[in-house]
């Protein structure tokens, strides 16, 4: 049976895609420019192995490659635990690459759908998804970068775009690949960013992004940088609240359901837990959620929840980055407990930050001393 790309359509939203769209297979020079451009921004991905250069030829993926059929996935059609939005990126709180029991089912009956009609398709990583998305109608982008739908989520960018490069042509639908934002939105996420990482309208430098800073950024968190990245331990949505054009999904989540696999994923996301976790903690509660860390970075947890901590100025928490500075073995994690004391402040966080200061000395000794100037 041939398929169309109304009956393709029809399948991808009765598995509960949110919209797709059509593309054809010619390479995307035009973001092959913007990688060369800003190459030195991105080369910590090449370093993690993601060639994002080899996904510009669709047929370099698949030498039949005819079309690209793209679907959306909105991640936020439930509303999370308010305990955990404040703290880990909403699309972290709905991730199944690791469980494989939710979108990835979709993504498997539909590529299903397609191979019983002789269809062959890959599904590369490293292709430009957002891009694809726009170029096959089905959305703009924001200034935050970020891909908006032209019609799933009130107009949103709470989705995921999923590209399938096909062997089988398709109507290229009409592309949508420019800058969505209204004129009268005087540049919210850019000026909202708080450690500055939006240089401009779909200008982004990677590293200063907090949900770079929270998974991949080298060693201990710099000082400058501890205070603005706020209470975000994973990932990052502040470009996302700040939006005017995200305004309509917001005001509708909250009344809808909760979503009852993050909510019970909740105990095991209790910022003490998180603190003093060990690595069978994290690998049977944590990893299985938000994989970009491996277990031998468990000191990048540990010392992300300590800043976090400190963001909160909560005094119940002083007794945890006690515990953490005395207990946790990495000098990392231990300087940004004493941080978080200090940031905390009162009798009890100076009192142990003074006793720790004769017990330790070169960096970790800069750190408390530092700490105590909070305080």
């Amino acid at each position: 049976m041939k398929l169309t790309k109304r009956s393709v359509s029809e399948r991808a939203l009765e598995l509960g895609f949110a919209s797709i769209g059509f593309t054809d297979a010619k390479p995307f020079y035009d973001h092959q420019m913007v990688l060369e451009a800003r190459k030195s921004s991105y080369d910590w991905i090449y370093k993690l192995g993601l060639d994002l250069s080899a996904g510009i030829d669709p047929k370099a993926i698949l030498p039949d490659a005819r079309s690209i059929i793209v679907v959306l996935a909105h991640y936020f059609d439930r509303r999370f635990p308010p305990e955990m939005e404040n703290h880990f990126g909403r699309c972290y709180l709905d991730d199944d690459r690791v469980t494989r029991d939710g979108l990835s089912l979709k993504i498997k009956a539909l590529r299903d759908h397609l191979l019983n009609a002789g269809i062959k398709t890959k599904i590369p990583f490293h292709l430009p998804h957002r891009v694809a998305a726009a170029r096959a109608g089905l959305g703009t982008f924001g200034k935050n970068c970020l891909l908006y739908a032209n019609s799933a989520v009130a107009r949103g960018s709470w989705i995921l775009p999923i590209a399938f490069v096909v062997d089988a042509e398709f109507e290229p639908d009409t592309p949508t690949t420019g800058l969505g934002c209204p004129d009268w939105c005087k540049n919210a996420c850019l000026i909202c960013c708080p450690t500055g990482a939006l240089k401009g309208p779909r200008k982004i430098e990677p590293r200063r992004c907090i949900s770079y800073l929270t998974y991949f950024g080298e060693g201990l968190t710099p000082r400058e940088l501890r205070e603005p990245m706020g209470l975000w331990i994973y990932g990052c949505d502040h470009c996302q609240n700040v939006c005017p054009r995200n305004r309509a999904w917001l005001a509708l989540a909250k009344t809808f359901p909760i979503n009852a696999a993050a909510e019970k994923m909740m105990p095991y996301f209790a910022l003490p837990r998180l603190l003093h976790m060990d690595t069978g903690y994290f690998e049977a509660h944590i990893q299985p959620h938000m994989f970009y860390m491996p277990s031998s970075e468990l000191w990048r947890w540990h010392m992300n929840v300590a800043r976090a901590m400190g963001n909160t100025l909560d005094t119940g928490y002083v007794p945890e980055l006690i515990r953490a500075f005395e207990e946790n073995a990495d000098e990392r994690v231990k300087s940004m407990a004493a941080w978080a004391l200090g940031r905390i402040g009162g009798a009890a966080a100076r009192s142990a930050l003074d006793r720790f200061r004769s017990k330790v000395d070169g960096t970790l000794k800069d750190e408390v001393a530092f700490a105590l100037t909070l305080s």
